[in-house]
């Protein structure tokens, strides 16, 4: 309840928000410009498409900027190419895009600009020096660096532009926690918006698990343990393919199928390649436009990362209605409630995570127990449509806070 309270004097309520889109016309929408670190293939960038595509043309009209780049196979494969901004390079090295994003934003003429985690810290500047109306910052993970805490310069910069915004915000109360630690902001300064998931398109499709596995050659009778994800250091699946070995040495039928692709994918499929007892038990698909099929050849469905945000892959096999085994981190106790939708174990322990694992290939029942409580979890608590209604109010919220009208 406190939690709720807390949000509540930052999200408004549907009916205010409502009143503030009566009163815009269609040419007068508010124009937003997401600011993110750089145009990639992850989960905020798949989220804030999710925003996007949400909230429609109606009542807003929105453009990415990326300050770092921006990859641009995933922008044409997104469909979002006409509706970006690059304001640097995708170069390694130091780089200042401070002026080129006020340049941007005097072009564009946003009325909210909304920067999401600390490679778009700038962007906060950028918007007070171009004199947008409405800054708003959010965080959306974790990083392996930062996990200890963050460095002390970088704790001055997020508290001086934090401050900045009219608004920050978190996908889970554990990050809310971490970054008003970091930033000596009070708790109630930051609040929560947790990520939705489409449940039609991320749905249980048991007739199309078979011809998933067949189109891969994964043998049939095999129990499937998958995961999805960046194939990053963070993400850790060295721990999962160390608890398959386990299994396989128990004498357990399995096959390790993981999506995704990242630095990491070499070594994970050389080290596959090398082990008698994965050689043949693994498959390794790259990144894919077929993930929600993907997840249904699963059986169990398992995120060993060391520490996460809010997973939007996690959420994503609760919604196929996949028995979940998730490290006991960041936002992860979140979404999995532990025994009724899933398991949690700790980060890195391979001993704790093949004696779950063992488990659930041993009882098909305790998998399809969990799977129906894990659909049942995303579907009323993690609605895609919930969401975006709260992106929403949040931003028709400070529209009216601000008074703002049509622009020319």
């Amino acid at each position: 309840m406190q939690e709720q309270a807390q949000c509540e004097k930052i999200i408004p309520s549907p009916a205010s928000a409502s009143k503030v889109a009566a009163e815009l016309e269609p040419s007068d929408r508010l124009r937003v410009l997401h600011v993110i670190p750089r145009l990639g293939i992850g989960g905020t960038e798949h989220g804030i498409l999710k925003v996007m595509n949400g909230l429609g043309e109606r009542e807003f009209e929105q453009r990415i900027c990326a300050v770092r780049g921006m990859d641009a196979s995933f922008a044409g494969q997104m469909n979002v190419a006409a509706k970006t901004y690059s304001a640097g390079s995708s170069r390694a090295g130091f780089q200042f895009p401070l002026f080129r994003l006020v340049k941007i934003m005097r072009e564009f003429r946003p009325h909210i600009v909304h920067t999401r985690n600390f490679g778009a810290l700038e962007g906060i500047a950028a918007a007070r020096m171009a004199r947008v109306p409405v800054a708003i910052h959010s965080e959306h993970g974790y990083e392996l660096e930062i996990m200890q805490g963050l460095p002390f310069r970088r704790r001055v910069l997020c508290r001086a532009l934090f401050g900045m915004t009219d608004a920050v915000f978190t996908v889970s109360a554990d990050l809310r926690t971490y970054h008003a630690k970091q930033s000596w902001l009070a708790t109630r300064k930051i609040s929560v918006i947790r990520n939705g998931v489409n449940t039609d398109l991320f749905s249980p499709h048991p007739q199309c698990a078979q011809q998933t596995r067949d189109a891969l050659k994964i043998p049939r009778g095999r129990v499937v343990l998958g995961s999805v994800g960046r194939l990053v250091p963070i993400k850790d699946h060295a721990t999962l393919l160390c608890a398959a070995e386990t299994l396989v040495r128990q004498g357990k039928d399995i096959h390790v199928l993981i999506v995704g692709s990242g630095p990491q994918q070499t070594k994970l499929e050389a080290y596959a390649a090398a082990s008698p007892e994965l050689a043949g038990r693994t498959t390794f698909t790259g990144s894919s436009d077929s993930v929600a099929q993907l997840l249904n050849a699963m059986d169990v469905f398992v995120l060993p990362s060391i520490n996460e945000g809010m997973s939007n892959t996690l959420l994503e096999a609760m919604s196929c209605g996949l028995a979940t085994v998730a490290t006991r981190v960041g936002g992860n106790g979140e979404l999995a409630d532990d025994g009724r939708s899933g398991y949690l174990f700790p980060a890195r322990d391979v001993q704790a995570l093949s004696q779950i694992l063992g488990r659930l290939v041993d009882d098909q029942e305790i998998r399809s127990n969990l799977g129906r409580g894990a659909r049942l979890q995303a579907v009323q608590q993690f609605s895609l449509a919930g969401m975006v209604e709260r992106y929403r109010e949040l931003y028709l919220r400070h529209a009216s806070l601000h008074g703002l009208r049509k622009r020319n």
